[in-house]
């Protein structure tokens, strides 16, 4: 299972592949039920649904300087 963007993703339980809306949906049910405590599942719940319908990116975002400088070879 893979989301791709917004209301987009794909999976392949072997069985049974889907993509789209449909996969989005499934993949967010089964994240869901992988949660170990109820509280979790319903914050977590309640977060991805504000995060969806406000559309806040901002717990994508890494940034920052780089913790290691590169150095020339």
């Amino acid at each position: 299972m893979a989301t791709i963007g917004r209301n987009a993703a794909v999976a392949d339980f072997g069985w049974l592949r889907l993509s789209g809306y449909l996969a989005w949906l499934a993949w967010l049910f089964i994240h869901i039920l992988k949660l170990i405590e109820f509280e979790n599942r319903i914050l977590v719940l309640f977060q991805w649904a504000w995060n969806y319908l406000t559309r806040n990116r901002s717990a994508r975002l890494i940034t920052g300087p780089s913790p290691l400088p590169l150095r020339p070879r």
